[in-house]
């Protein structure tokens, strides 16, 4: 399952340098994992998880895989966007491409870099980005809404469904509201049609608050982000992409730790900014261990072990018997797998098994 995150916000607020800094910075935590560009502009990035460290000290394996997100920086918008100013087309269908969106919002006093609009203020840079967003997707429903009530006047039953629902949330878009927060109110019928909609405001969205690099605990643009997050019930982080870019220029990870311990801070931003965005895709880490290889998975929260399987390999889940289940704190605890079998602690499961945050998993099956 490819997982992508895009970067997005007005030009000239610090997207291209955080950006280059999550793609030059080798940000795994405590071990000095490869990164990886696949392509201008996109790059993949392994999730921190301190997690691996201890589970290669248990079983030795010869190669250690972490889970991966990819990260797309995407065109700068500017107003118009919707209409195809600017980069705005390439923005848009951009976004429709990725799973949640991370907005840098520019929250930093510079003289020599122009702020687009003339003046800094988080709140009206973030409405302009989801002004955009809000006017393309109520494009997208009218074109689907024209086609329906065609449909509608032939008798189409539902089509007149989809014609009464489409403009309930055609009337809710133009007042400025974003879709997601309209989805834990719909019925399953309603959410098919949105789902297929493809609607860019339906995307799970961190706000990032760029500082500068003296006010790396924020400042007062940065509280601003904050309380719209809030509103929104989205989350939010303060970073400093300046910083971010120096750290991510250090040789080695002795260097980098030492001058984010110096900075005052506890680990990266980049490691937060990372961890924040596998948590907005609704995903928990799963591993399966032996002496060749140890391997993170990710998989959405409240998938069952056949599917979780499938993720390794489709006869996983195709012949699925059972799967052995370890507790990462069980193991922690007790320190070796010897150990945890003697407590009795190496459950069996069958298929209906909820795969949780930290299982070491063994599978049985058979094709």
């Amino acid at each position: 399952m490819g997982l992508h995150c895009g970067i997005v916000g007005l030009p000239n607020v610090g997207k291209s340098t955080l950006f280059n800094a999550l793609t030059s910075s080798q940000t795994a935590a405590a071990s000095n994992y490869p990164f990886c560009t696949i392509e201008p502009n996109k790059g993949t990035v392994f999730v921190p998880d301190s997690r691996l460290d201890f589970l290669h000290q248990i079983f030795k394996s010869n190669k250690v895989t972490p889970s991966t997100i990819d990260f797309i920086d995407i065109a700068g918008l500017v107003r118009g966007s919707s209409k195809g100013e600017g980069l705005g087309n390439q923005f848009l269908s951009h976004i429709r491409e990725v799973d949640a969106i991370i907005h840098i919002v520019r929250c930093f006093e510079d003289e020599n870099i122009a702020h687009i609009e003339g003046k800094i203020d988080p709140e009206n840079d973030i409405k302009i980005v989801e002004t955009e967003l809000i006017l393309k997707d109520l494009e997208t429903v009218s074109k689907r809404l024209e086609k329906s009530l065609k449909s509608a006047k032939s008798g189409d039953k539902n089509a007149k469904y989809e014609v009464e629902f489409l403009n309930k949330l055609k009337d809710y878009l133009d007042a400025g509201k974003l879709a997601k927060n309209l989805l834990s109110s719909l019925h399953e019928k309603e959410l098919s049609i949105v789902n297929d909609l493809h609607l860019l405001t339906t995307k799970p969205v961190l706000y990032v608050a760029n500082v500068s690099d003296t006010e790396i605990a924020g400042n007062k643009y940065s509280e601003i982000v904050f309380q719209y997050a809030k509103n929104e019930n989205a989350g939010a982080l303060v970073l400093s992409a300046k910083i971010e870019a120096d750290i991510a220029l250090l040789d080695s990870e002795e260097e980098k730790n030492e001058f984010i311990i110096s900075m005052g801070l506890k680990e990266s931003g980049l490691n937060k900014l990372i961890k924040e965005s596998f948590s907005l895709l609704g995903l928990i880490t799963f591993f399966t261990a032996n002496e060749r290889e140890l391997h993170s998975w990710n998989i959405k929260k409240g998938t069952k072990a056949p599917q979780a399987g499938g993720k390794i390999h489709t006869d996983f889940e195709r012949g699925f018997i059972r799967v052995e289940v370890i507790k990462f704190e069980d193991l922690k605890k007790y320190n070796s797998v010897h150990a945890i079998k003697e407590k009795g602690l190496l459950h069996l499961h069958g298929h209906d098994y909820v795969v949780e945050d930290g299982d070491i998993l063994f599978y049985r099956f058979n094709v």
